[in-house]
């Protein structure tokens, strides 16, 4: 059984940073991939970057240069550093993570990105 808790939400400007993380608790761990989401107002949740156990990383066009993908695995936690905010990163993020191939997913964390 695994929690995910994702934490670093918040109001910013646009151009402004900002770092998510998403920390993994429980019992039994063999994490693999873990990846983070992005679901706008009104729009599907989209996959936003992922990151394998052994650390390659893909990311979605629209945020590619501007967002970092990172773990640590001593602390069973994901981030995403987010740079050069845009009005269009609104919305909640969501982490997800393998762990002996059943998919978890947490709540989420709001951002939103002013003009």
């Amino acid at each position: 059984q695994v929690q995910l808790v994702e934490s670093g939400g918040g109001l910013v400007q646009a151009g402004g940073s900002l770092r998510l993380s998403c920390a993994a608790s429980g019992s039994r761990f063999s994490i693999g991939s873990m990846a983070w989401y992005h679901q706008a107002p009104g729009k599907q949740r989209e996959l936003v970057a992922g990151i394998t156990s052994s650390g390659r990383t893909n990311y979605a066009d629209s945020v590619k240069g501007r967002f970092t993908i990172s773990r640590d695995n001593a602390k069973n936690t994901v981030y995403l550093q987010m740079s050069s905010l845009k009005v269009e990163d609104t919305g909640v993020y969501y982490c997800n993570a393998v762990n002996w191939g059943y998919l978890y997913w947490g709540q989420g964390t709001q951002v939103t990105v002013s003009s």
